[in-house]
């Protein structure tokens, strides 16, 4: 799970990149309303852990802007305060849930997951890459019109990778979302891709599954 962390006081940002990165997520950190819409808006995230109070542009300005730009990222907002009208504004500018300060890492490890489940729930189920078409509630993959049989873990694999298209997912990320344990031998990871490769990419002399050295994986669409 790609987290972008938006929170001006540097030694809990930094706390909570330390934090995530050990439980296998991906995390990227800025202190400041203004640097968080920028980042948030040039670049793909799952969640961003959004804080309330920050210099430049508060999190409900920064929250309600990606909502009137269209963005349907997970938000998770933190704050120092505590009542419900906080609460209440946070969620009304767009915000997904809400974490007041001081908050046992434990339970912003659950939201942070439960969060990222209902996201998934309302991302787009169909992804069209190329003459490559991977539709999620389906639970089907065609390739230039034919039909592609997949195992429940390699549609899985796929599925993810799609539903992050143009990205590369490192095989921690993979092992994290799609076997539900980041400390599985990553090989497991290399053995479906090589399996997925000979279905959907080299009966049709395809590339679409690339490996990006360093980074991971990258499902893209080619023209052969």
């Amino acid at each position: 799970m790609r987290v972008l962390v938006v929170e001006d006081e540097q030694r809990l940002a930094l706390a909570i990149k330390h934090g995530l990165e050990v439980e296998g997520f991906s995390v990227d950190i800025v202190h400041d309303g203004l640097s968080g819409l920028a980042r948030a808006t040039d670049h793909s995230y799952d969640v961003i852990i959004l804080d309330i109070m920050l210099p430049g542009l508060n999190g409900y300005r920064v929250c309600s802007r990606l909502r009137a730009a269209g963005s349907d990222v997970g938000i998770l907002m933190l704050t120092a305060k505590d009542g419900e009208w906080d609460e209440a504004e946070a969620l009304d500018t767009g915000a997904d849930d809400y974490l007041s300060k001081p908050f046992s890492f434990v339970v912003l490890i659950a939201r942070l997951k439960a969060l990222a489940r209902r996201i998934g729930s309302r991302a787009p189920r169909r992804t069209v890459l190329g003459d490559l078409v991977v539709d999620s509630a389906a639970r089907s993959c065609t390739r230039a019109g034919t039909s592609i049989a997949l195992t429940p873990r390699e549609f899985a694999l796929l599925d993810h990778l799609a539903r992050r298209a143009g990205e590369a997912v490192s095989k921690r990320d993979l092992l994290e979302e799609v076997w539900d344990c980041a400390d599985s031998d990553p090989n497991t990871v290399e053995v479906h891709i090589s399996a997925l490769r000979r279905k959907i990419d080299a009966p049709f002399g395809r590339t679409a599954v690339q490996t990006v050295r360093g980074s991971g994986y990258r499902l893209a669409a080619d023209g052969g």
